[in-house]
């Protein structure tokens, strides 16, 4: 019986740690697209200073 408590207690946990880590993509997610977020590697290299 303790072995189903335990599962039941992990089960909650990942549960738990989905439902928060979907409602803090999802408000990202307004901010920014999946389209968008899909073509940042491909975005040209940000031009350096030149050194004092």
């Amino acid at each position: 019986m303790n072995v189903l408590a335990v599962t039941i207690l992990v089960s909650s946990c990942l549960a738990a740690i989905f439902v928060v880590c979907f409602a803090v993509e999802s408000r990202r997610a307004r901010r920014s697209s999946l389209e968008h977020d899909s073509l940042i590697p491909f975005d040209p290299p940000s031009p350096k200073l030149p050194k004092p």
